[in-house]
């Protein structure tokens, strides 16, 4: 399904995509050396809940995982790279964690995801992975608007990530997204221009880079859920929900200080 929103659901959706941008920073502000992932997704929770928003996650179940999420957030630390679930595992100085998010609010999805190094340790390898996907998710937003192709987002994503270095799984990519947290059209992170689906007016995406440093293959945790890299090796992931405007791509999850 696609769908194609109209001005007042366009607006539900900048204060939904403003939710979930606040969310996710006050979240990393808080997870330090020590945090719990359990907290985290705690917190989430109540925030999700003070804000009477609803969460896109706690019983998602879908053919790829085992059973309900069960959780608020996605919370992935190192070589795990996307649906990492919750667990009893406290940060750890130098840690790479993701922080991925959606929520409903006035019946319109947003989603968005964040890495970061916890504490005060920079390995210069985390670094590029994290820039990486800043780098490429910039790109593929600017390659978006409307009459343009989801393959030119693609390509323009691909080709940040693989000049930087990385290879690119098209197992799990950007999406659409609207009143259902995921929807067609299907957007991988590489791709050629001129091909797939032509942008409209109103259509809302999720775009998501994400890149493991030395292999393009993942492996499925105990959890049923966790993705993680075949080699063990440390991943990033960065996402933003778009509208296409007749202007180009306005960022929803920007959060609110950030916005002009």
């Amino acid at each position: 399904m696609i769908e194609i929103l109209n001005p007042t659901l366009l607006a539900r959706a900048r204060d939904t995509g403003a939710l979930v941008a606040d969310i996710l920073q006050t979240v990393k502000s808080r997870s330090t050396v020590g945090t719990n992932l359990l907290d985290i997704d705690r917190w989430t929770k109540d925030m999700i809940i003070e804000a009477g928003a609803t969460s896109c996650y706690v019983d998602y179940a879908p053919s790829f995982g085992r059973g309900p999420f069960g959780h608020y957030i996605c919370t992935a630390v190192n070589d795990a790279v996307l649906h990492g679930r919750p667990y009893d595992y406290p940060l750890a100085d130098g840690d790479l964690l993701t922080l991925d998010l959606a929520v409903s609010l006035g019946g319109v999805a947003a989603d968005a995801a964040i890495s970061f190094l916890v504490g005060d340790t920079r390995p210069p390898e985390s670094v590029a992975l994290i820039s990486a996907t800043e780098r490429a998710l910039a790109a593929g937003i600017a390659a978006a608007g409307p009459g343009a192709r989801t393959g030119d987002i693609a390509h323009a994503i691909g080709t940040v990530l693989t000049e930087a270095g990385y290879s690119v799984n098209t197992e799990f990519g950007g999406h659409g997204i609207g009143s259902t947290m995921h929807q067609d059209p299907h957007v991988p992170n590489t791709g050629r221009r001129g091909r797939g689906y032509t942008l409209r007016s109103g259509l809302l995406l999720a775009l998501e880079p994400w890149v493991m440093a030395d292999t393009a293959r993942l492996v499925t945790d105990a959890d049923g859920w966790t993705l993680r890299s075949a080699t063990g090796c440390r991943t990033a992931h960065s996402e933003h929900t778009i509208a296409i405007t007749d202007d180009g791509a306005e960022i929803l999850t920007l959060p609110r200080q950030a916005r002009t």
